[in-house]
């Protein structure tokens, strides 16, 4: 098999240690390697000698990688998203961070999730994603896994942000900033900031405002298939917009709307992990430190 793999960074030892044994496997079973040039050098120096297919990203007119291995946390799998992109390339992630809503594959499970994928134990999960349109470039890539933020900058007062669906007045958010979020990033920010976990093929967009003045605000939860555009008003002559884990400074005068992309991540699951499982031992649901010990 051609079989990408992907790391943020090596410097810390945990993911340094997990690509290492990731990439070493792949070649005693006689995979093809391929990387991005970031971490070509590294497999290079750490794995007797493998010389990597280097590849920058992979689009839908390309004959691509069979799967992309992401060692790191949910924050790798984001960054991973420019390397994939439309390709329909699946991605398998290698949990070595914290929390790890969608790295499901702990580093010690490295040879047996390898094993897996060579005999077909998988299943796909198409993660819908958010398209940005604006009047002027502000990310390289313009599309994203789990939110687009409106932020006020550190120092200034907050703002307001009329948000509307497909054209029509929805409701003027006085807040901190504001979030669209996927399915898949509603465990996310929105999260933090009380939005509502929503269920990964629900079809949705979550609105959540941060820190809003108006106690009766509430996030809310709407279709997919609805154009998001935003007005922002403020003292400040400028604010933050992010795409995921992207951050950039913009003004009033940048337009924006965001819509469902027309291309889908497709995260790989093994089979013995599903959504509830996950959320049960990330959140520790039914969990009570009074009941240790007892029989259930």
């Amino acid at each position: 098999m051609k079989i990408g793999v992907y790391a943020k960074s090596v410097i810390d030892p945990k993911h340094r240690d997990a690509l290492t044994i990731l990439v070493n496997t792949l070649r005693d079973r006689n995979h093809d390697i391929y990387c991005p040039p970031s971490l070509e050098d590294f497999i290079r120096m750490n794995t007797n000698g493998i010389v990597p297919h280097v590849f920058d990203y992979y689009s839908k007119s390309d004959v691509g990688i069979d799967v992309l291995f992401s060692v790191g946390g949910d924050g790798t799998i984001l960054d991973s998203l420019h390397l994939v992109r439309d390709s329909e390339i699946p991605v398998l992630a290698i949990n070595t961070g914290r929390l790890g809503f969608l790295a499901s594959v702990s580093a010690e499970k490295i040879q047996f999730a390898v094993e897996q994928v060579e005999l077909g134990l998988y299943k796909i999960e198409p993660r819908s994603l958010l398209h940005l349109e604006s009047s002027e470039e502000i990310f390289d890539y313009n599309f994203g896994l789990n939110d687009f933020v409106i932020h006020k900058k550190e120092t200034s007062s907050m703002i307001v942000v009329h948000a509307y669906l497909n054209g029509e007045f929805l409701n003027s958010y006085w807040s901190d900033g504001l979030i669209v979020s996927t399915p898949t990033g509603s465990t996310g920010y929105s999260l933090s900031c009380g939005g509502p976990i929503i269920f990964p093929k629900s079809d949705s967009f979550v609105i959540t405002p941060i820190a809003p003045h108006n106690l009766n605000v509430r996030p809310v939860v709407l279709s997919d298939d609805v154009v998001i555009s935003f007005e922002i008003r403020g003292r400040a002559s400028s604010y933050l917009a992010s795409l995921d884990a992207r951050s950039h400074s913009i003004t009033n005068q940048v337009s924006m709307a965001v819509k469902k992309a027309n291309f889908c991540l497709n995260l790989m699951q093994l089979n013995d992990v599903n959504f509830m499982d996950t959320l049960r031992n990330k959140l520790n649901w039914g969990f009570d430190k009074r009941m240790e010990g007892l029989d259930h």
